[in-house]
Parts: C-alpha cells; sequence; structure tokens
C-alpha cells in the first residue's frame, strides 16, 4: 500500500488540511477502482467500513489479489469533519460558502467533447484513453481560489480515470440504499444485491447542481449519446452513492458486512482477483428517483412516526403525524404512492416545510432538479 497526502489550499494563516488516499496495487496492471468516505462528514458508517475495507485490501494485496489499482479515500472531505458548533457536526455544508459539500462537481461532457470529437476513432479502448487524458487536462487547467474548491479537484483527478467508483454516504435513518445514474444500473445491480439494497434509485442526471457521482458517469453515456453516429464511447465509468443506512448505524458488524459486500463487488468486476462470489438475490427491483416520494411537515410540531425504514407501504397508509402541542392540531402524513420507505428524518421536531420521510416507487411522481439542494 502507498500513502499519498494532497494538502487542500489553506483558507486562513496557520492553518492546513490535506486529503489523504491510500492506494492498492497498480493502474497499469488491470481495472481501477476509486472509494471514498464521508463527503458529507457528518455521515460517519463510511469511514468505519473504509477502515475495515483498508485491512481486507492490505491482505488482500499481499496474497498478491489486487490486479488492477484500487484507490481509497477514508476521509474525504476533512474540511465538514472540522465544523462543529456546540458539539454538534456540520458536515454537510461548508460554512465559509454554504454549499453542499455534494454539489458543483465539473461537468466533463461540457469540458471534453470539442476537444476530443475530431480524435475520437473505432476503438472504443483508444476512445476512452483519449477521453480521460483530455478529463485530466481539463482539472489541470482549473486554478482553485478556495479550500473547498481545491478539495473537489482532488478528489475529481483520483477518481477520474476509476472504471468503478463507490461514493460512501448514508442518511438520517435509512435501510440501504444506492443511487446510480441508469445507464450504469446493469453494472451497479451486483453491488446492490451484495449489500443487500432495499432500494435503487435510478436517473438520467439528476438535475443542474452535479454530485460527485454523477460527474464520474454523467459524460460517458451523454458522449456515448452524443457521437453515437461517428465513434464508439464506452461507459468506461460506473459511479454510484451507497448509501450505508442511518448516520447512527456506525458498528463493527456493519462495516465488517459492508466491507466484505465491497471486496466481492472488486473481486465481480476483475479488480481483485480469486473465486467471483455468488450474486445473492436482489432484495429490490430498481426504480426511478422521479419515482420517489418526499413527505414534509404541513406545519411545526412533533413527529410520530407510525412507519419504519425498510417497510413496504401502500397508498393511503399512515407513515407519520405531526402534532402541534399548543394548538392541538394533529396532521397525518400518508402515503401517495405504494412503495417503500427507504429514508426518513432523525429528529422528532419539524418545522413548517421540513423533509419527513421519502418512500421509493416505480412510478415517476416528479420532475426537475431531484436532489436537495
Amino acid at each position: 500500500m502507498q500513502q499519498v497526502h494532497h494538502p487542500l489550499l489553506s483558507p486562513s494563516l496557520g492553518t492546513q488540511r490535506q486529503i489523504t488516499s491510500l492506494h492498492f496495487g497498480q493502474a497499469s496492471n488491470g481495472r481501477k477502482a476509486y472509494i471514498q468516505a464521508s463527503l458529507h462528514a457528518d455521515e460517519l458508517p463510511g469511514m468505519l467500513t473504509a477502515h475495515r475495507l483498508r485491512g481486507l485490501l492490505e491482505s488482500a494485496e499481499q496474497r498478491g489479489e489486487v490486479v488492477g489499482e484500487v484507490v481509497l479515500v477514508p476521509v474525504s472531505n476533512p474540511i465538514g469533519l472540522s465544523q462543529s458548533l456546540m458539539h454538534h457536526q456540520i458536515g454537510r455544508f461548508e460554512a465559509l460558502s454554504m454549499e453542499n459539500f455534494n454539489r458543483n462537481y465539473p461537468d466533463f461532457f461540457a469540458l471534453v467533447k470539442d476537444e476530443v470529437a475530431s480524435g475520437l476513432g473505432p476503438d472504443p479502448e483508444a476512445n476512452k484513453h483519449l477521453i480521460r487524458a483530455a478529463m485530466h487536462r481539463a482539472l489541470q487547467a482549473q486554478t482553485p481560489s478556495t479550500e473547498l474548491e481545491s478539495m473537489r479537484k482532488v478528489l475529481m483527478t483520483l477518481s477520474c480515470d476509476a472504471d468503478v467508483v463507490l461514493d460512501l454516504h448514508c442518511d438520517f435513518e435509512a435501510v440501504m440504499h444506492l443511487y446510480v445514474e441508469q445507464p450504469m444500473l446493469d453494472q451497479m445491480e451486483p453491488l446492490a444485491r451484495l449489500l443487500g439494497a432495499r432500494a435503487l434509485l435510478w436517473a438520467r442526471g439528476s438535475g443542474p447542481l452535479i454530485s460527485f457521482d454523477e460527474a464520474l458517469s454523467g459524460p460517458w453515456w451523454r458522449l456515448r449519446e452524443h457521437f453515437a453516429d461517428r465513434a464508439p464511447v464506452p461507459l468506461a465509468c460506473a459511479s454510484t452513492t451507497v448509501e450505508l443506512r442511518g448516520q447512527t448505524d456506525v458498528s463493527d458488524a456493519f462495516a465488517e458486512q459492508d466491507a466484505e459486500a465491497i471486496v466481492a463487488y472488486l473481486r465481480h468486476v476483475g479488480v481483485l482477483s480469486g473465486p467471483t462470489p455468488a450474486l445473492p438475490a436482489a432484495q429490490c427491483e430498481p426504480t426511478p428517483l422521479a419515482g420517489t416520494e418526499c413527505l414534509n411537515a404541513p406545519h411545526p410540531g412533533l413527529i410520530v412516526f407510525a412507519a419504519q425504514v425498510g417497510d413496504v407501504v401502500r397508498v393511503g397508509q399512515l407513515l407519520a403525524h405531526v402534532v402541534d402541542p399548543l394548538s392541538g392540531l394533529e396532521t397525518a402524513l400518508c402515503s401517495a404512492i405504494d412503495g417503500v420507505v427507504y429514508a426518513r428524518h432523525n429528529l422528532r421536531w419539524a418545522t413548517t416545510g421540513m423533509e419527513v420521510c421519502r418512500v421509493a416507487g416505480a412510478t415517476p411522481v416528479r420532475s426537475g432538479n431531484l436532489l436537495s439542494p
């Protein structure tokens, strides 16, 4: 294993943060996988999973089983990790800019499509290398002016030439679920089965605020469609956001289980050698992200849940009620769709308009920007 430190642009005198990446194997020997944890720094299960994964990868490397390269970033957001106020971690948004740490990544399609147009030919493998080289040049041309921009550049530089990218997150309270772009479903469905995902949510671009995983998989299917009548472009990067249940699901049992599932997936896709694992039965069917119903509090009050995460629910079923103890008002929140409750808030006090829970359904019910800011 090789450990590399990547200094970030200093935001203030006397301070300096860095990202540390762990490298197993060599990219020239085969396929590359990139795995990072806790881009939202208050989502901690991924860090423990990455810690367990590190041990498994070190053992695999000692046995000579790393036929490609695995890049592991156990702490991908040192900025957010440092943001605590009155013992409460603020890890989703940067305090300085108020930007979501998982938004505003490069639009590689727009950055490279004109540059690569004249160089694409009949060989998909050659086209892959041409496009990846253009991506690296686009990143090198960037001059970050803030610490956050420099962090995004480091993470993109480490990951943009990977064949497989796993971005480990979690929700407030949730079952295991994954977000993936629709053209990459076939490549990511085995991972969902190995992890025991209860929801596999797909989209073809979720909105203008580009998330980390969509910045990496999106350009490949968009370039394929753009050059469909001129040159073959492979789907060379399958990326996903893996939601490792809820924020308090930080346990050795879960971390070991999830790390072993990820190793099994790396064997499945040929990054690691060894027996290819049998895939368990899927615990869900892929459903559109546009089919997710988000239930919001119509007024302030106590949240009393009637449904647990993982419950399969039907139209009209009570999921929660919001209680105003001053007026006596009690408002029921019922599902408008059939589906599975895959995430809910961990707070039990709602402000007006706050999202309370989400249900994954099979039929689109939303459009436009499908991600929160």
